[in-house]
């Protein structure tokens, strides 16, 4: 669990007396670290009545194909690069930004799969 609130410290390091303490509102939730498996999703209820779809694990991507403008899933091998943090590629984290490999070639995540329940991608020329 992750505190979103406030900060206790001034920007110059500064300690700053708050009139309250921490809100339920505040905290945020665990991180989904989708990976590479058979999908699985989970809703998760936000505040105001939306809806989250958390992408737990996943092995098919929507890879479209810039050349043709034509999108097709397809069944995905492993991560071969992810710029959010290199441990990731080693336990195939799925993240916005993650370079992905596929039969038909490698492809760049551009969805948030925690976020948005499903993992879109665009090929990547070489």
């Amino acid at each position: 669990m992750q505190y979103q609130g406030k900060s206790r410290r001034k920007y110059t390091g500064g300690r700053l007396i708050v009139a309250r303490g921490k809100r339920k509102f505040e905290h945020g939730r665990e991180a989904a670290d989708s990976h590479l498996d058979e999908t699985r999703r989970r809703i998760i209820k936000t505040k105001g009545g939306n809806i989250k779809v958390r992408l737990l694990r996943c092995n098919i991507a929507n890879v479209t194909d810039p050349s043709n403008n034509k999108t097709s899933q397809i069944s995905i091998e492993n991560v071969i690069g992810n710029t959010a943090n290199q441990h990731y590629i080693r336990r195939n984290i799925l993240t916005k930004g993650s370079i992905i490999k596929t039969n038909i070639g490698d492809a760049r995540i551009t969805s948030r799969p925690g976020q948005d329940g499903v993992v879109n991608a665009i090929l990547i020329k070489e």
